[in-house]
């Protein structure tokens, strides 16, 4: 040690208690993290980490139910568990495929509206069957009192639709079916 260096420890010793001097002549120590507020950071990122998981495994709308290509859709959806009494059942095909209904294994007779005959501006009046429209390729049926089912009971309902492409008929139908419960 110099005289200098000597000189101001001296001094400083007379003004410092001895802890104080080691503390301002030793190097500065880092600080410890706060173990709670790691606790919380790593919570908090794999909350999120499980948030951006779940969005993109997530199975929603019509990805998760397997039907046939020719059905794009069916109303009530698969499974439906809050349906309606008088709700209207409907399968969309692809165009250029033909179909009946058959709910609860009783066949809904089917009647074509391209095949309907009507007068310019008059009304068509729909009979009380499952109708079938050829161009949007669509066939539905709602309960009403002069059908074959008047309403949907309570309970669990089977709906089967038998399609077929127009070019090949009714011999090579294939089917599908799905459940509803009406509330």
């Amino acid at each position: 040690m110099t005289d200098i260096d000597a000189t101001d420890a001296y001094q400083a010793s007379a003004l410092l208690p001895a802890d104080e001097i080691k503390q301002a002549t030793a190097t500065p120590r880092r600080r410890r993290p706060d173990r709670g507020l790691l606790i919380a950071s790593f919570v908090i990122a794999g909350g999120l980490a499980l948030i951006i998981w779940g969005f993109f495994t997530a199975i929603t709308g019509d990805e998760g139910i397997e039907r046939p290509l020719a059905i794009e859709s069916v109303s009530p959806v698969e499974n439906a568990v809050q349906v309606l009494q008088q709700e209207r059942i409907a399968v969309d095909l692809e165009f250029g495929y033909e179909a009946v209904l058959i709910l609860d294994g009783t066949e809904l007779e089917t009647t074509n509206i391209g095949r309907l005959e009507a007068q310019p501006g008059e009304q068509l009046v729909l009979p009380p069957t499952a109708i079938f429209d050829p161009g949007n390729a669509v066939i539905s049926f709602v309960p009403n009192e002069n059908a074959a089912i008047t309403e949907l009971t309570q309970g669990l309902h089977t709906a089967r639709v038998e399609y077929w492409r127009l070019d090949e008929g009714r011999a090579n139908a294939k089917s599908y079916n799905w459940t509803f419960v009406v509330v």
